[in-house]
């Protein structure tokens, strides 16, 4: 059975850093592109950053240029680097894996329970 579990998630005041970590097991997890995601309340989940397994990444516009996503194949991880955090960025954030390369809820076949991040202004 194909399991994610994130950790890393806390209370962080705006301007602040925080490091998410998603440990997967049960799959070749190497094949597969993984993501991370997020819900505020009241609001659809979005895609926030995406990595395939060659080391591509792609980014949600709204993140851009203060979030980095890495992965080591080898130790089945999956990091998210959030620096210059904002109110706005506050929500649950969700790991998951599928086997289509896009920053796309739908594409995703395997998720992980998330991990609250709480930005306070």
């Amino acid at each position: 059975q194909v399991q994610l579990v994130e950790s890393g998630g806390g209370s962080v005041q705006s301007g602040g850093s925080l490091r998410l970590s998603c440990a997967a097991s049960g799959y070749s997890y190497s094949i597969y592109s993984m993501g991370w995601f997020r819900q505020a309340p009241g609001k659809e989940r979005e895609g926030v950053a995406a990595i395939n397994s060659g080391g591509l990444r792609i980014y949600a516009d709204s993140v851009k240029g203060r979030f980095a996503i890495s992965r080591d194949n080898a130790k089945n991880t999956l990091s998210l680097l959030m620096n210059s955090l904002k109110a706005e960025d506050t929500a649950m954030y969700y790991c998951a894996a599928g086997p289509v390369f896009r920053l796309n809820v739908p594409d995703y076949t395997d998720w992980g329970q998330g991990t609250q991040v709480t930005v306070s202004s």
